[in-house]
C-alpha cells in the first residue's frame, strides 16, 4: 500500500517532537522489526499462557468459534442460500449452499461450493474469504451462475478479485481477476466490469484506495480499461457500480473526499456525468424510483430546514428536473436517532435507536404519501439487525436479534402482511447468564451532558468497590455500541465472576451525528472525559474500585484505550489496546491513515496538530508517570491501521520501565485472527492479562 516511509530529515516539520526512535517498528516485515514481534510474542505467551486456567480458557474460547452449533447465517442468491462456515475442520472456511426447505431443518444438508483450506493448501497461500458478487442473468431468470469472489492474503483489507463458475464449481479460464490490492470487481454484464484497483503509480490515492473506475472488457488487458471517472489523490476513493434493479438498471459513481464527504454521480452510457446535486457531507442513495437523503448537518434548502440525521425522500426524477419537495421519513430528536435502513420490494425498513435500544418502522409509499407502522413482531427490548432477504422479489427480511445475556437469534419475517418472525436459528448458550442482571445507567460528564452506559453484573453484587470491572468503548466515525450476546466475553469474563460495561461515548452513532459531532476533531477531549465520567460513576457507585476496574478497546477504541493510560492512570487497575491507533503524529502516513483526518485532524498543519497532540498516547508517555498493567496487541497484516502504532507505543512503554506486555497475530488483518485457533489464543491472552491484573 502507497504510504510515505521516508526516514526523517532536517527538512521534515518537527515543531513538538525529535526524531522518532521507534520508527524502524513501522517496517512491516523488516528483519529487526520481527525479530522484537517474536522477543514480545515468547514473552507474552510465557507469562500470559503460563496462568491459572489459561489452556481450559484457550479450550473454551476455541470451542465456541468452531462449534457446529452457531448460527449459519445465509445470503439468498437465486434458488439457494448461501453461508461461509468456519469450524475445526475448516479451519479456512467452507462456502457452501442450501436450499429453503433444508436451512428450516435443525441439521440443514449442505452442499460445499468452495474449499479455502483445499485451495490455500494447493496455492500454498493463507486465504482469507472476503465475500462473493452474483451476476444476475439478462434473460431475468434466478438461475445465477458466475460471481466475482474476493479472497485475501492472511486477512489483509487488500485482496484479490476472481471469476468463479458456482455450477463447475472452478475459477473460470481466462475470467476476470483483480490482483492483489486495495479496491473493488463489480458486474456491469456478462463481459463487462467496473474496477477500481492499483493499476501502478498515480492511481491510488493519499490513503491507499483508488482514485481511477474504469470499465473493462473481457478478453483485455486491465491496462487498457476505460477510465469512467478519475478523482484527486488527496481523495479517500473512487468506485463505480451497476445498478442491476429490473427495471431501475443504472450506473453510479461515487467519488468520496473525505470520511464525510462524497459526491454521487449517475453515469450515462455516453459516459455523461449526472452529479446529485446535494451538500457533499450528505447521505445520499438511490433506490428503484427513489433518490434518499440523510444530512449529516441541518439542510436548508427552498425555506425548509431538515434536522441532521434525517431520513428524506424524493423521486429522483423530480429531483433531476429540479424539484426540491422532501417528504422526511424520519426525524430525530433528544432520544432517538436513524441507525440503518433496509429495502424489501415494496417497503422501507428504519433501523432506530431509542436510548441506545431498537425499534422498527415500516414505511410504505402510496398514492397519498408514505404509511409508517411498527414491524409487527420485533422484540421490544435487545439488538435487532435487519436485512432484505431480496429486496427485488419479496417483502421478506432477516431479522437477527440479540442482547447481553441471551443467545442470539435469527428469524424471517414478510414485512407489511401482519404477520409474526418465524424462528429459525439460535446461538447456543455459552456461558452461565442465569442470576446476571443487564441495566443501563447515565454518567454527567465534564460539560454536564448525561453519558449513557450499561452494566451486566450479578444481581446480588455487593456494592462494596470489590467486582473486577471491564469498561469498553469506542467513541468514534459515527459508530453505535449496542448490546449484543456476549459470547467470548461472557465465558472469559462475565463467567469467571467479572462484570462488563458498555460505554456510549460522544463520537459515536448512538444519538445521531449530533453525538459524532460532539466530539470531532478539537472537540476529541469529550469522547475521552465521558469515558472517564463512566469510570468515576462506576466507583461512585461502589460497583468497583479502581484498582478492580480495567479498559479495553480497538482501533479507535485503542486510540481511547491509550488516551485513557496516559490522561487518567489513576482510574485503572489494567488497560487493554488492541489493533490501536497510537502514534498521531504519524498516523496520516500510514496505511490507510489519510482517509481518517476528517476524524481527527491533519497533524501536518499546525493548528490541527495543537489539538491532536493532546490525544496522542505515544507522545504523551511520561516516564516519571505511574501507569497500569498494559497489554497491546495487533497483527502483522493489518493493512488498514498499521501495526507501528502498537509496536513503538509497546517498545516506548518498555524502555520507560513500565509493566506492559505486547503480542502480534502474523494473520488476521484489522482483527484478532484469521483462524479460529488464533482467534481463540489472543483473545485468551486478552482475558488473561485483565483476570491476573483485576483479580
Amino acid at each position: 500500500m502507497p504510504h510515505d516511509d521516508r526516514p526523517l530529515s532536517a527538512d521534515d516539520d518537527q515543531r513538538s517532537h525529535p526524531a522518532d526512535p521507534h520508527r524502524w517498528l513501522e517496517e512491516v516485515t523488516g528483519d529487526d522489526a520481527l525479530a522484537w514481534v517474536r522477543d514480545q510474542n515468547s514473552r507474552t505467551d510465557g507469562e500470559l499462557g503460563s496462568t491459572d486456567g489459561f489452556a481450559d480458557l484457550e479450550g473454551d474460547l476455541r470451542r465456541i468459534l468452531d462449534s457446529d452449533d452457531k448460527i449459519p447465517f445465509v445470503r439468498q442468491v437465486g434458488d439457494h442460500l448461501y453461508n461461509f462456515w468456519q469450524d475445526a475442520t475448516h479451519e479456512r472456511g467452507l462456502w457452501r449452499r442450501t436450499t429453503w426447505e433444508e436451512y428450516r431443518k435443525p441439521e440443514p444438508d449442505w452442499e460445499s461450493v468452495l474449499d479455502l483450506d483445499a485451495l490455500s493448501a494447493a496455492e500454498s497461500t493463507p486465504w482469507v474469504w472476503h465475500g462473493s458478487t452474483f451476476l444476475r442473468p439478462a434473460d431475468g431468470t434466478t438461475r445465477r451462475t458466475r460471481c466475482l469472489v474476493a479472497l485475501s492474503r492472511g486477512g489483509a483489507d487488500a485482496d484479490v478479485t476472481r471469476e468463479f463458475d458456482v455450477m463447475t464449481k472452478e475459477f473460470v479460464e481466462e475470467g476476470f481477476v483483480r490482483p492483489e490490492a486495495k479496491g473493488s470487481l463489480g458486474w456491469i454484464d456478462a463481459d463487462h466490469v467496473f474496477v477500481s484497483t492499483d493499476v501502478g503509480e498515480g492511481s491510488m490515492t493519499s490513503s491507499g484506495y483508488p482514485r481511477l473506475a474504469r470499465r473493462w472488457t473481457r478478453g483485455t488487458p486491465l491496462d487498457a480499461a476505460e477510465t469512467v471517472f478519475e478523482g484527486d489523490v488527496e481523495d479517500v476513493y473512487v468506485a463505480a457500480w451497476h445498478d442491476d434493479t429490473p427495471g431501475f438498471e443504472r450506473k453510479l459513481v461515487r467519488r468520496a473526499q473525505t470520511f464525510y464527504t462524497d459526491e454521487l454521480f449517475l453515469l450515462g452510457d455516453d459516459g455523461g456525468l449526472t452529479k446529485i446535486d446535494v451538500p457533499d457531507s450528505m447521505t445520499t442513495s438511490v433506490h428503484r424510483e427513489w433518490l434518499m437523503l440523510r444530512p449529516r448537518e441541518d439542510w436548508t434548502v427552498d425555506g425548509t430546514t431538515y434536522a441532521a440525521g434525517s431520513l428524506l425522500v424524493a423521486r429522483l426524477e423530480d429531483f433531476l428536473a429540479g424539484g426540491r419537495s422532501f417528504e422526511v421519513l424520519f426525524e430525530p430528536d433528544e432520544s432517538s436517532s436513524l441507525e440503518s435502513w433496509t429495502w424489501t420490494r415494496s417497503h422501507l425498513v428504519l433501523n432506530t435507536l431509542v436510548d441506545v435500544k431498537s425499534r422498527l418502522l415500516v414505511l410504505t409509499p402510496g398514492e397519498s404519501g408514505w404509511r409508517c407502522t411498527d414491524l409487527v413482531g420485533a422484540p421490544e427490548v435487545g439488538t435487532v439487525a435487519v436485512d432484505a432477504v431480496d429486496r427485488d422479489e419479496s417483502d421478506a427480511v432477516w431479522l437477527t436479534v440479540t442482547d447481553f445475556l441471551t443467545p442470539t437469534t435469527l428469524a424471517v419475517v414478510e414485512v407489511g402482511t401482519g404477520s409474526r418472525p418465524e424462528p429459525l436459528k439460535s446461538t447456543p448458550e455459552v456461558f452461565d447468564a442465569s442470576g446476571l442482571l443487564a441495566e443501563q445507567r447515565f454518567a454527567t460528564s465534564a460539560d454536564g451532558t448525561r453519558v449513557p452506559y450499561f452494566v451486566v453484573r450479578p444481581r446480588d453484587l455487593p456494592l462494596d468497590g470489590s467486582a473486577p470491572t471491564l469498561l469498553y468503548g469506542y467513541g468514534g466515525f459515527e459508530v453505535s455500541l449496542t448490546p449484543q450476546y456476549l459470547g467470548l466475553t461472557g465465558r472469559g469474563w462475565v463467567q469467571e465472576g467479572g462484570v462488563y460495561v458498555l460505554a456510549n461515548i460522544r463520537g459515536g452513532g448512538e444519538y445521531g451525528p449530533r453525538w459524532h459531532h460532539a466530539a470531532l476533531r478539537e472537540r476529541r477531549h469529550r469522547a475521552y472525559e465521558d469515558f472517564a465520567a463512566v469510570a468515576r460513576d462506576l466507583v461512585d457507585s461502589g460497583i468497583t474500585s479502581p484498582a478492580r476496574l480495567g479498559t479495553a478497546g480497538g482501533s479507535n477504541g485503542g486510540l481511547l484505550a491509550g488516551n485513557m493510560l496516559v490522561h487518567y492512570p489513576e482510574l485503572f487497575g489494567a488497560v487493554v489496546s488492541y489493533v490501536p491507533l497510537l502514534d498521531m503524529r504519524r498516523y496520516s502516513r500510514l496505511l490507510a491513515g489519510a482517509s481518517w483526518m476528517a476524524e481527527y485532524g491533519d497533524p501536518d498543519v499546525a493548528s490541527d496538530w495543537e489539538h491532536i497532540a493532546t490525544f496522542s498516547p505515544y507522545h504523551l508517555v511520561d516516564e516519571d508517570r505511574d501507569y497500569p498493567p498494559t497489554f497491546i496487541w495487533t497483527t502483522t497484516r493489518d493493512d488498514r491501521v498499521h501495526p507501528g502504532h502498537a509496536r513503538k507505543m509497546g517498545a516506548r512503554l518498555l524502555e520507560a520501565g513500565k509493566d506492559v506486555r505486547y503480542f502480534e497475530n502474523t494473520e488476521g488483518g484489522h482483527g484478532a485472527g484469521a483462524t479460529n485457533a488464533q482467534t481463540a489464543h489472543v483473545w485468551a491472552l486478552h482475558f488473561a492479562f485483565l483476570r491476573s491484573r483485576l483479580g
